[in-house]
């Protein structure tokens, strides 16, 4: 019943922050405040197109990438032109390596643009090639996350997944191979698909394990509306219900060799914190570059066009190609460090009261009450943290907030006729 409360809950909480204004732009004026944020750059295309995907991606062809690429570079200098700096950057997609060479430039451009300490992208199985992986060392990659989903052949087959990045084995060891060559790497898998069982999670759970990986993100199934309709057809219904019990067969088997980065990613490095997929955790502002990038800078949360040749043509210009906007009130905003700080389990409240002029739990009072009822949260100052509840309600909360993003995004991609 909680459990459907809070889903619920967030669901229209999350409909509601995420109604975007178009025509609204942002103007994201000079800055010179000093602060750090993340970059993030995001390459829309892929070779496949799985069904369960709601992100921003369209079928890849070379003379498309070819134009996206300096299109970014013309983006990237005019944040550099405003004063912004940045000190992380994260590649996101779509399948970022379908252009080795063009993402090698761009992330050469963001280096010699901004003071990067950290260096994350994303990859399918199919590009882990000795080649591939010498050209993002050179680079500067610290962080290299590669979507696997599962292992299971037969899944891999109904999503869309088997015959363009191979079986589960082979899958498996091309990430034996990888290992070592990055400060991180990430395998990112999915649990709750329709038909997955808890003994094929286990044999999921198995393999990472023999593999000794060194982090591995777990995420729920998080399908925007459209593409349950689709998963539907394919897959069979998205079944909620077993959610909680394959979570917590996931933090059973992981807990004992892994600590937890966030509610879904879990790391063996002890001695720092590492990089994770959401930035959103470790960055209170991020800038969202490319087509259908989603930023948060100065509580203004903005999408550029999803319209691909739109993003080009605007760029060509020396404009930002700015689609929508939503300004966040002070409340929202607050709400939002909550949540997010969170997620990674725990939260430094001395920091966000400083933040806020020492009004920001008191602020929050119904939620904290809330949360604190239902055995979410723990308080050993100076830092709030998530019990074993808590950390699956974090999960439902921010499944139904990267879900009203996926929505979002598919709004977007019909207005823009990709559809």
């Amino acid at each position: 019943m909680l459990n459907k409360i809070v889903t619920n809950f967030a669901k229209k909480e999350f409909a509601r922050a995420l109604q975007f204004t178009e025509g609204e732009h942002p103007e994201l004026p000079p800055c010179s405040d000093g602060k750090q944020r993340l970059l993030y750059i995001h390459i829309p295309f892929c070779e496949e197109l799985c069904p369960y995907c709601s992100f921003h991606r369209v079928a890849f062809t070379e003379a498309a990438g070819r134009s996206y690429f300096p299109a970014l570079a013309r983006e990237i200098k005019l944040y550099k032109q405003k004063g912004y700096s940045f000190n992380g950057l994260y590649v996101g997609g779509g399948t970022p390596t379908v252009l080795i060479d063009e993402l090698a430039e761009i992330i050469k451009k963001a280096r010699e643009s901004f003071s990067l300490k950290e260096v994350s992208v994303e990859t399918n199985p199919n590009h882990l090639t000795s080649q591939n992986i010498k050209i993002l060392q050179q680079a500067g990659v610290n962080r290299l996350s590669v979507g696997v989903q599962t292992f299971n052949d037969e899944l891999l087959q109904k999503i869309g997944r088997y015959e363009k990045y191979g079986s589960g084995a082979a899958i498996a060891e091309k990430l034996r191979e990888t290992m070592g060559s990055f400060a991180t790497l990430n395998a990112d898998m999915i649990f709750n698909f329709p038909g997955q069982t808890e003994q094929l999670l286990n044999d999921d759970l198995n393999i990472l394990l023999n593999l000794n990986m060194e982090q591995i993100t777990f995420y729920p199934l998080m399908v925007s509306d459209f593409a349950r309709k689709l998963m539907r057809e394919t897959m069979g219904e998205v079944n909620l219900r077993q959610e909680k019990k394959l979570y917590r067969l996931i933090v059973r088997r992981l807990e004992n060799g892994y600590k937890s980065a966030s509610a879904w990613c879990f790391s063996r490095k002890t001695d720092e914190k590492p990089m994770i997929d959401e930035y959103v955790v470790d960055y209170d502002e991020y800038a969202g570059l490319g087509s259908g990038a989603i930023g948060y800078i100065n509580g203004v949360c903005y999408a550029n066009t999803f319209d691909i040749a739109g993003y080009v043509s605007t760029l060509q210009q020396d404009k930002l190609p700015l689609q929508a906007s939503r300004r966040f009130n002070l409340q929202d905003q607050k709400r939002y460090d909550f949540l997010m700080k969170l997620f990674s389990t725990r939260m430094n409240v001395e920091t966000l009261e400083a933040k806020y002029g020492g009004k920001f739990l008191k602020s929050l009072g119904k939620e904290m009450l809330a949360f604190e009822l239902a055995g979410a949260l723990r308080y050993f100052p100076p830092n709030l943290y998530l019990t074993l509840r808590g950390r699956y309600l974090w999960v439902i909360i921010m499944r139904e907030f990267f879900i009203a993003v996926n929505n979002f995004r598919d709004y977007c991609r019909s207005r823009a006729g990709i559809f």
